[in-house]
């Protein structure tokens, strides 16, 4: 008989933050088993918990696999255990009770994945970036969330607080069907890290599956625990994976929208060295170059995904005209006859 949950956390040179984070977590996992995975680290970090966390079970993968492939491979290693698995960001402070409403959640029909409320760690009153109350994409596929639009953070009021499908969870606290991660071959591999849950659950949806937001249950996100935000790989790979991403997934024919996306691509890497940024602009096209290479091996991927038409999870207007143009920073702000 499999086991209900197992809190899977993936490791890479994370001593530090475990040792702020996993206390929390081993509180307050309500008998829920946590598992390790340990992508070949070379600091003290698989030391650490097994000298102060004995029943917490660890497997220490052969070399950095990344993000994606790293998930992979662990997550194989506890197949056929568990019904779901509640992937969690080792920078992550959780709270009490955190896992019981969206197990609850999990319960409801056709809800195959969903969240938590993601507040920050350094500033708890405000959403965080990566989640924050929940994902959507806009007409061109660029990522943002109730309560963070770009890089603008709003302040939880419980404005927020409703429980609503959503397109996509955070890869910070994600909760999902065991069964189905492996049926769906889990995370893209070629993607290394970043924007690989929101291939995920646009998979996931595209099955026909709800995902949600339950804001009753909170964590809390330090953020760049794994790499910094001003990191050029996070760059080159947000820049990459968004367009390996659409390809794949985007229903009807991929060329106009891969098109506009390389366009503005294209724009913000001008944008770049107008701000004296040269080694950023060089990412976006080292990203576009990348792109080509993985070009075909994509487009063999999405013969085999099923695909649907836009649903209410996609916002039908632009985040970037919404945002720099009309000066809407916040969810709220948006036309929702546009979702």
């Amino acid at each position: 008989m499999k086991a209900t949950l197992a809190i899977v956390l993936l490791n890479y040179n994370g001593e530090k933050h475990l040792a702020t984070f996993l206390p929390n977590l081993v509180k307050y996992a309500d008998g829920h088993s946590i598992i390790i995975i340990d992508n070949s680290s070379t600091d003290a970090s698989i030391a650490y918990v097994q000298n102060n966390y004995s029943n917490i079970e660890i497997h220490i993968l052969a070399r950095n696999f990344g993000f994606a492939a790293g998930y992979n491979e662990g997550l194989s290693l506890i197949k056929d255990r568990f019904e779901h698995y509640l992937l969690l960001n080792t920078d992550v402070e959780v709270s009490e009770n955190f896992t019981r409403p969206l197990l609850a959640q999990m319960q409801k029909e056709n809800t195959a994945a969903c969240q938590p409320k993601i507040l920050s760690y350094t500033k708890p009153t405000h959403f965080e970036h990566a989640g924050a109350a929940g994902g959507f994409l806009d007409i061109n596929s660029y990522p943002f969330c109730r309560g963070r639009i770009m890089d603008q953070c709003e302040e939880d009021k419980g404005q927020y607080d409703a429980i609503i499908p959503i397109q996509w969870a955070s890869g910070a606290s994600l909760l999902l069907k065991a069964d189905l991660f492996h049926e769906i071959d889990g995370f893209d591999a070629d993607f290394f890290a970043h924007m690989e849950e929101i291939d995920l659950c646009w998979r996931i949806r595209n099955l026909g599956y709800e995902i949600t937001c339950v804001p009753e249950s909170v964590v809390y996100h330090l953020g760049g625990g794994t790499m910094p935000y001003d990191s050029p790989l996070k760059l080159f790979l947000n820049f990459r994976n968004n367009l390996l991403m659409i390809l794949k997934n985007h229903y009807g024919f991929w060329g106009p929208r891969i098109f506009i996306r390389m366009c503005l691509d294209g724009i913000a890497g001008i944008h770049f060295i107008f701000k004296g940024k040269f080694s950023s602009c060089w990412m976006v096209f080292l990203a576009h170059m990348s792109f080509y290479r993985h070009f075909k091996a994509t487009l063999s991927k999405r013969k085999m995904i099923k695909r649907m038409p836009v649903s209410e999870t996609i916002y039908k207007g632009n985040i970037l005209y919404d945002y720099y143009i009309k000066g809407n920073k916040s969810y709220s702000k948006l036309n929702k006859r546009l979702f």
